[in-house]
């Protein structure tokens, strides 16, 4: 049956951040990051952590509505069931043959980064002939290493092929912008356009999160609000300004003080580097509430949480730096963009008075 309601809905398929899979000997809590925003039967995936099919499952989506994938970055846990969603998939999508499933996500970073200053030997790189691949030659490549899968597939079962299924391509960053992937990875730009539909337009900013580049934030606008995700990364002020006003600001947050546990006591090269890498490229709980308050977001949700087995005390500091709803979401929960619309799922909170 149709669903004539166009209500928008966030739904947070995953909400842990990490290429890790977080609580060992036990029940997986929050799984990789993904979300997805519904306006009727329609929806739009951004990013594919780990667990995304089976979650979409569980949620009740149809992978025929399917309109849109978006790729915030191309770190592992944000793209890991890339994979797994186009092949799997592909028996949900055997009515999309000529109507593709748009996939969109940075593009080829054109150099290495710099090697760490901790390094006493310069590491030696995976895949030199092309180390850094963007969305559309990394889907392409994915789906060759299933070459013997999905030819017996196509071939015997007469099934189609999913390069056909999705229309993987680059988002373009505008001319001009002053952007280098090395030197100048976040200059101040306005958001632009990456994609409109009849129900949603999407456009995108550069984030800050070294050493990847380029890394997006996204926002969704629809007849019933937007919401806003803001991918991995350091506080920017292209994030401010692609929120400004949003209805509800998604952002990520780590605990320091976990970082601090795993890392200040290690003195190899390793250790060090991995310790500097994440207080260059995320934000705390608090800045991240900060943010959405300079934004003017209605709501805020924390996401894409490192630890993914923290006590929700650990995030719940934001309510006090942020005056609209704070919602703390666990897998599987829907967000209303607009306050007058019910909440399933974790009840937001307030900012205590």
């Amino acid at each position: 049956m149709t669903n004539r309601d166009l209500t928008p809905r966030v739904i947070t398929l995953g909400t842990a951040g990490g290429p890790r899979w977080w609580g060992s000997g036990q029940p997986i809590r929050r799984s990789g990051i993904a979300t997805a925003i519904q306006v009727g039967d329609a929806f739009y995936l951004v990013d594919c952590g780990h667990g995304v099919g089976r979650r979409i499952n569980e949620a009740g989506l149809s992978l025929g509505n399917l309109r849109g994938v978006f790729l915030t970055h191309l770190h592992s846990d944000h793209t890991i069931d890339l994979a797994s969603l186009a092949v799997f998939g592909l028996y949900e999508m055997l009515e999309r043959t000529g109507s593709p499933v748009v996939l969109m996500g940075p593009g080829d970073r054109g150099m290495l980064p710099p090697v760490s200053p901790r390094a006493a030997v310069p590491p030696r790189p995976v895949a030199p002939e092309h180390p850094t691949p963007g969305t559309a030659r990394m889907f392409d490549t994915l789906m060759a290493a299933h070459a013997t899968d999905l030819n017996d597939r196509i071939i015997d079962s007469l099934r189609p092929s999913p390069l056909d299924l999705f229309a993987a391509r680059d988002i373009e960053i505008p001319e001009g912008v002053g952007y280098h992937p090395n030197d100048a990875p976040t200059p101040r730009m306005a958001p632009f356009e990456i994609y409109r539909d009849e129900l949603v337009t999407v456009t995108a900013t550069l984030v800050e999160h070294p050493p990847i580049a380029p890394a997006f934030g996204f926002r969704f606008e629809t007849a019933g609000g937007s919401v806003t995700i803001s991918g991995d990364t350091a506080p920017t002020p292209n994030m401010i300004e692609l929120a400004r006003d949003t209805d509800l600001l998604l952002h990520e947050a780590i605990d320091f003080d976990f970082v601090e546990s795993i890392y200040a006591h290690r003195t190899d090269d390793g250790s060090r580097a991995s310790r500097d890498h994440h207080y260059k490229s995320h934000t705390s709980v608090r800045d991240a509430a900060r943010i959405a308050a300079r934004a003017g977001a209605r709501q805020l949700a924390l996401h894409h949480l490192v630890p993914g087995t923290a006590d929700d005390d650990v995030w719940r500091a934001a309510a006090d730096e942020f005056d609209g709803l704070f919602h703390l979401p666990d897998d599987l929960d829907v967000i209303p963009l607009r306050d007058e619309d019910a909440l399933v799922g974790s009840p937001p909170l307030r900012r205590r008075a």
